[in-house]
């Protein structure tokens, strides 16, 4: 050994120019290939190999420079020279360092990285099989790394797990059994990998101890192909005792009528699964309004919610779901409505969502508001960014916010891939809704007599609405009171809580009936202290006796200053003095 190590790898890269092998290399199938049955430790199963799509292109794609340093070209390798260092590796694992064909076969085929690195290490000779066969003769390799990499692993991923005094597989005699028994039990080479990254110590259980742990997961009436995959997922249930969470969730899924099957199919082998976060939120579900029919439904038609991300996702839309406001009840129905979407996606949506309305400067509780009632619909919304929308819709991010309020359906209008039309302006908006307001209470019956009408109101359609309202429910009739508007279209120009004062002086104060504004509706046009001064004062001359009690408000208010102080106020010798006090109570009030 101290002999080979004096060796010097330079006069070994001096030998043949590299621009001849594309030309002269004819490579065969290789004569010491073993015919017949390969049997692998044990077992007499049969596992063939094939070469992955990253082991192609690593095929394709090397390039190696040549050991000459009089020549600066770099040459790109063949497939012949690719398969010449298989082949060669091959045969010195299997023949010279007496490993299992199969485990040969596949660290050969399946370690690209390493295959690379021996080419680096050799060039190309007219024989690449007997030139790859005489280094590997008199450099032995690390065959760790090749059995590595064939396990699924990178270079960078292995590194760490290298043993420093250890060269030759066949030095780690428990690393290799439980290997095999993993193989024997059916689960892929190339995924193994993933086990020994995630749950290193299995390889090192001793002899019978891991397919003991494999037997007991069978007991529970559990299938081969089930309990391999889960292994690769999760190999970390492989690590002490049975895991107990791993086994209550199957007896919940199984007490809901969910069939392992479905859960088999569904597992992804690349991720990693947590089974005690999806207890947490099995045992949740469980302790809201579901029904186990209902749960056992939900699951089936949304396996996502308890396999993506382990559950994590489903139990953060319930705490969202919380702190927003929302009830049991109401998350137990959200949950029940949910649509045929990827949670972790649904997920995204709510949170570009909410990054949307923040960036349009939307109030905090109309947020709160939205999220709370249209839950569902923000997680199926992939909105278009802000700045773009508003560019489409040509407004600004005050219109924006009340576009959403408004019908938060709307948010389906601004979703990526969909043709975004402009809103109109604040003041075409304005003037539709007064024009809808008239035409509902039939004000506008006439198309061409629309312009000239809505000029005789003042206020957005909402304000004529509300005016509207509070009339009818001071106790008139919907009719009796668009009558008033077309004799007297100016009583509701004014705000809602003037028309509501002068309406309760009227009825409270002075007794008169609702219905005496059916006669008299100008009495709304009239300000405030006019009506006060006059009523008050015809208030206190009927009680001297001047003047006949519920006159027609119409003679009390429409008539001139002149003509009342002559026909009420004079009637009585102190008349004119109560009229001055009077009104300087209530121009004071001004």
């Amino acid at each position: 050994m101290t002999h080979l190590q004096k060796l010097k790898t330079a006069s070994i890269l001096k030998w043949v120019s590299l621009n001849l092998v594309e030309n002269f290399i004819s490579i065969s199938k290789s004569p010491f290939w073993p015919s017949g049955s390969v049997y692998i430790r044990h077992n007499r199963r049969l596992y063939g190999t094939k070469r992955g799509a990253e082991n192609e292109n690593i095929e394709n794609t090397v390039r190696i420079s040549p050991a000459s340093s009089d020549c600066n070209d770099v040459v790109k390798l063949s497939s012949a020279a690719w398969k010449a260092a298989q082949a060669a590796l091959l045969e010195y694992l299997h023949l010279t360092r007496n490993l299992q064909f199969l485990d040969a076969e596949n660290m050969s085929k399946n370690s690209p990285y390493f295959v690379e690195k021996l080419l680096k290490r050799v060039v190309k000779e007219l024989d690449l099989k007997e030139i790859f066969s005489r280094f590997l003769r008199y450099h032995p390799i690390n065959e760790f790394e090749p059995f590595f990499e064939s396990m699924g692993l990178k270079p960078s991923e292995y590194s760490p797990f290298l043993p420093h005094n250890l060269m030759f597989l066949s030095d780690d005699d428990l690393l290799l059994e439980n290997y095999y028994v993993l193989c024997n039990y059916g689960i892929e080479r190339k995924k193994l990998g993933k086990i020994y990254k995630e749950a290193r110590d299995i390889f090192q259980y001793d002899f019978g101890v891991l397919s003991s742990k494999l037997q007991a997961y069978e007991k529970l009436q559990l299938s081969k192909s089930f309990i391999g995959k889960v292994i690769v997922c999760s190999p970390y249930i492989l690590i002490g005792d049975v895991n107990m969470e791993f086994l209550k969730v199957l007896e919940t899924l199984k007490s809901l009528g969910v069939k392992f099957c479905l859960i088999e199919e569904l597992l992804i082998e690349q991720n990693s699964y947590n089974w005690t976060t999806m207890l947490r939120l099995l045992s949740l579900f469980s302790k809201m309004d579901f029904s186990e029919k209902q749960l056992g439904t939900l699951i089936r038609q949304h396996p996502g919610l308890l396999l993506e991300d382990s559950g994590d996702g489903a139990l953060t839309l319930i705490g969202l779901l919380l702190k927003f406001g929302s009830t049991l009840d109401e998350i137990c129905l959200t949950f029940l409505q949910f649509p045929q979407i990827p949670v972790r996606r649904f997920f995204t949506n709510l949170k570009d969502c909410f990054l949307f309305f923040f960036d349009i400067e939307m109030q905090v509780d109309e947020i709160g508001k939205i999220f709370r009632h249209h839950f569902l619909l923000l997680g199926t919304c992939t909105l278009k960014r802000p700045n773009s929308i508003l560019q489409m819709l040509n407004v600004g991010k005050k219109r924006l916010c009340e576009y959403i309020q408004e019908d938060p359906n709307n948010l389906k209008n601004l979703v990526r891939g969909s043709k975004v039309e402009r809103l109109p302006s604040s003041r075409e908006k304005e003037r539709t809704l007064k024009v809808k307001f008239l035409e509902d209470v039939g004000l506008i019956q006439n198309p061409n007599e629309a312009e000239r009408t809505v000029k005789l109101f003042r206020g957005r359609g909402e304000e004529l609405q509300e005016r509207f309202d509070c009339i009818v429910k001071a106790g008139l009739d919907r009719e009796d009171v668009i009558e008033m508007i077309r004799v007297s279209p100016q009583i509701i120009n004014q705000k809602k809580d003037v028309i509501q004062a002068k309406i309760d002086f009227l009825v409270h104060d002075l007794g008169y009936p609702i219905s005496s504004l059916l006669s008299f509706p100008s009495y709304l046009n009239y300000t405030m202290q006019r009506n006060k001064l006059r009523l008050s004062m015809y208030s206190w001359l009927t009680k001297q006796g001047k003047a006949k009690p519920l006159l027609a408000l119409s003679t009390l208010i429409s008539c001139s200053n002149n003509t009342f102080m002559k026909r009420y106020v004079n009637q009585h010798p102190e008349g004119p003095q109560v009229w001055q006090d009077l009104k300087k109570q209530y121009f004071s009030e001004q």
